[in-house]
């Protein structure tokens, strides 16, 4: 049985900070102890890793992905291999990804093609949800399969009308159903029958450009389908995930569910923190590069998110990572904003760019660990396997320098995509090793991984009930 010890660094947990060094003992945290203490330097090893200067951080848990997703009439560009590297290589060790139910077929047969789709290829560990595409009986009691086998949690859509979109008698149902077999219900909270509609007006008055796709997915359209998600799980006694939460009205009415003590719960991504309608506004054709639903929104609505994830209104960081190539994907919605494929890239930067957030004062260290590895590992089931450094967790582990800066560039990511939605932010602090239950993915800044070291993860079912 392989030992490794990492010395010198500060344990940042989302409940600890310690300076400590780290044994790993077959792909597992098997001790901590203080640096310098005859427990430490007593440990035997056949690697060491010396953190002096870093933190050593839980690698991160990413509960939102879509890789290889059909959208549009084309894929996101990530497959599970490079998408997972790109994980990798911003300090990610776990995805959730979402497997598809198609309209009329089962969700045993839309899982089945994901798991055919991932299996083998993955360079680090990886779950699936379930989207609901077609509410039935025959779909609401594969749930309770789904569940006992570790898929426990189900996405359906308010949004997307003739693709995804679930009416709110087939949303009770899945709920109710979620209420009897433990699983959690994650929702797309936009008003998708009110947003077609605004959507027909603004082409037909020649509103065509990729700035138009904010204006017609108003504020008032998420805050309202939340509300009603809201309610729904409400009567049907069951917990609400809501996701990409991207406005200040949606906030508000989580954060007054939650004071209800209803189990409901919130995800924000980077692109609403960091971005906004000024990116969607960018001239010629490049605000296509930012669409993605929910759309960005005015800078002012930063802070309401911020002050969210800082009060535990919103729980978790996650990055609905979906890209597509601005060259041939992106454009083909030139001359009418409703054909741009609805996704942007982000898996590789999500740590990185939380990071920033504790440089420039908005989260703590801890709370940066909390949201973006222990919060979602918590809320999906994987919980202390992954998420933390503690004795019996996954030796999913990340060397980090907090000092180090770079600059956020398509020319230097990892992506199978052809752009960044970051491209030339300055960022301080970055990812030096990655371990994958003990075994290096990065080592030093170079991938020393492989496609199938990521095994699946059946998961348990939220443990925040």
């Amino acid at each position: 049985m392989s030992r490794t010890v990492i010395h010198g660094g500060l344990v940042v947990t989302a409940s600890d900070e310690i300076h400590a060094d780290v044994l790993i003992e077959g792909g597992r945290i098997a001790a901590l102890a203080a640096h310098g203490t005859d427990a430490a330097t007593s440990w035997s090893a056949d690697r060491r890793i010396d953190a002096t200067g870093m933190y050593v951080l839980p690698g991160g848990v990413d509960a939102h992905t879509h890789m290889e997703m059909p959208f549009g009439g084309t894929y996101a560009a990530d497959t599970f291999e490079t998408g997972t590297r790109a994980a990798a290589w911003g300090g990610t060790t776990t995805i959730v990804d979402f497997a598809i139910q198609s309209m009329g077929r089962s969700l045993r047969e839309g899982l089945d093609t994901w798991h055919a789709k991932a299996d083998g290829r993955c360079a680090v560990d990886y779950g699936f949800h379930m989207i609901l595409s077609d509410v039935n009986e025959s779909s609401l009691k594969e749930m309770d399969r789904l569940v006992a086998e570790g898929v426990t949690s189900f996405k359906l859509f308010m949004a997307y009308p003739g693709v995804f979109y679930s009416d709110d008698g087939r949303i009770l149902r899945a709920m109710q159903r979620a209420s009897g077999n433990g699983g959690l219900v994650m929702m797309h909270a936009e008003n998708g029958i009110a947003i077609d509609v605004l959507v027909e007006q603004a082409l037909a008055e020649g509103r065509t450009d990729p700035r138009y796709h904010g204006d017609v997915r108003k504020v008032a359209l998420e805050a309202e389908a939340t509300h009603r998600a809201v309610q729904l799980a409400r009567v049907a006694g069951a917990p609400l995930y809501v996701v990409h939460v991207s406005a200040d009205e949606a906030v508000d009415e989580i954060a007054a569910a939650r004071h209800k003590g209803l189990p409901v719960f919130g995800e924000t991504c980077p692109q609403y923190l960091f971005l906004s309608t000024d990116n969607l506004a960018e001239p010629g054709f490049e605000g296509a590069k930012y669409v993605c639903s929910t759309p960005l929104r005015p800078r002012e609505h930063q802070e309401v998110l911020w002050r969210g994830l800082r009060n535990n209104e919103l729980q978790v960081v996650s990055t609905d990572h979906c890209p597509f190539c601005f060259s041939g994907q992106k454009e083909m919605g030139r001359g009418d904003f409703s054909k741009i494929p609805n996704g942007m890239p982000g898996v590789e930067h999500r740590m990185d760019l939380l990071h920033q957030a504790v440089v420039d004062g908005h989260l703590s260290r801890r709370r940066w660990v909390e949201i973006a590895c222990a919060s979602p590992a918590r809320m999906f089931g994987l919980y202390p396997k992954k998420g933390t450094i503690a004795p019996g967790a996954d030796a999913d582990v990340v060397i980090y320098d907090p000092g180090a800066e770079q600059t956020i560039s398509a020319e230097t990511h990892h992506m199978a995509v052809d752009y960044s939605a970051y491209e030339g932010r300055r960022v301080t602090g970055q990812v030096r090793t990655v371990l994958s239950r003990g075994v290096p993915v990065i080592e030093d800044r170079a991938y020393v991984g492989h496609a199938g070291h990521g095994t699946y993860l059946p998961r348990g079912t939220c443990q925040y009930l």
